[in-house]
């Protein structure tokens, strides 16, 4: 796949996918786990993110976050992919690259996309097999929202006020709505095009710059909606 520069945006809304080299393990118990949350925490601090969802899975990591200035989502992704690598070359050693090339980032719009992307990521350790239910998975966002814990790492993502007139109610529409069936989001066009949102939203993005990792002739990429839409599951 062809690598693009960089395409940030203020105040802009990102799905950030981090991987393991060759999909290898990144966190192999909680130890490494905890590590990593606290340099979420400490970088979200440090570059003024907000951090609206993520889920920590075995050998890659989702987050969404909101990043007021684009140039401190790369900053504040590069500091904790190289600080975390340093800890896992003391701890276990080993040499070469550590994560798979660079991260992977989109642009959301807000509204449904955005609560889509957190429940999608939010679903992880299902669609994995892990667990049955979201809730019994320790490392996601998805226990803040269920009102299950607190956590300083997560700031609630404006659409989830929306959900509900008090705590509870938002608590109660969050949990079906995340329970009622996953979604597919068809991960590699989901990255290589760069942004999930209605064709206005990324029209605009693609005014400013915004390129997919690849063209092709024919219909303008961006018009092609079959990424967006929902695809409930089976239970």
């Amino acid at each position: 796949m062809p690598r693009r520069p960089r395409f940030t945006v203020e105040d802009g809304i990102y799905h950030v996918m981090m991987r393991g080299n060759n999909r290898n393990v990144i966190f192999h118990d909680e130890q490494d786990l905890g590590f990593f949350k606290k340099l979420l925490l400490q970088n979200k601090f440090l570059y003024g993110l907000k951090i609206y969802h993520y889920v920590l899975m075995s050998n890659h990591v989702h987050l969404i976050l909101r990043a007021h200035e684009g140039k401190n989502l790369s900053d504040a992704i590069k500091r904790i992919n190289v600080t975390y690598t340093v800890y896992y070359r003391k701890r276990y050693e080993g040499v070469g690259h550590f994560f798979q090339d660079r991260f992977k980032s989109c642009l959301i719009q807000d509204g449904k996309y955005l609560l889509e992307c957190g429940k999608y990521i939010e679903l992880n350790p299902v669609r994995a097999g892990i667990v049955s239910s979201p809730g019994e998975y320790k490392w996601s966002s998805y226990r803040v929202y269920s009102g299950e814990t607190n956590g300083t790492i997560v700031d609630f993502s404006p659409e989830f006020d929306g959900l509900g007139d008090n705590p509870e109610q938002r608590v109660r529409a969050y949990e079906r709505y995340v329970n009622e069936g996953t979604i597919d989001l068809k991960e590699d066009d989901y990255f290589r095009k760069g942004a999930y949102g209605s064709s206005p939203f990324v029209e605009n993005l693609v005014s400013k710059g915004l390129k997919p990792a690849s063209l092709k002739e024919g219909r303008p990429w961006w018009k092609n909606q079959e990424i967006t839409r929902t695809v409930p599951v089976k239970k």
